[in-house]
């Protein structure tokens, strides 16, 4: 059974960092790209950034390039995000979600998702 879950989220004060977790029991993890995705109250999901755990592809959205950091430690089935600089328009329930497609992360349609972890920034 394939489980995705998330650690790392909280509060912190703007400007602050926080680095989110997520362990993926996908087997094998290469094959696999990991996607993080986040969904604040009353607006839709969106796509903050995903990594190809093979190639280490990565690709972030506009309104966090140059904040946040994805990184995947292939040993541990870990993939990280770094989150610098937050801004209260961060806050969010944080999702990581996987596929074996990259273009099905990027497209928003990832096969597994995880439960989600609360980032809350205060101004």
């Amino acid at each position: 059974e394939v489980q995705l879950v998330e650690s790392g989220g909280g509060l912190v004060q703007a400007g602050g960092s926080l680095r989110l977790s997520c362990a993926a029991s996908v087997f094998p993890f290469d094959d696999y790209s990991i996607g993080w995705f986040r969904q604040a109250p009353g607006k839709e999901r969106e796509g903050v950034s995903c990594i190809s755990a093979r190639e280490g592809r990565t690709y972030y959205a506009d309104s966090v390039k140059g904040r946040f950091t994805i990184s995947s430690d292939n040993a541990k089935n870990t993939v990280y995000l770094q989150m610098n600089s937050l801004k209260p328009e961060d806050t969010a329930v944080y999702y990581c979600a996987a596929d074996k497609s990259l273009h099905s992360i990027v497209i928003g349609t990832p096969e597994y998702w995880g439960q989600g972890t609360q980032v809350t920034v205060s101004s």
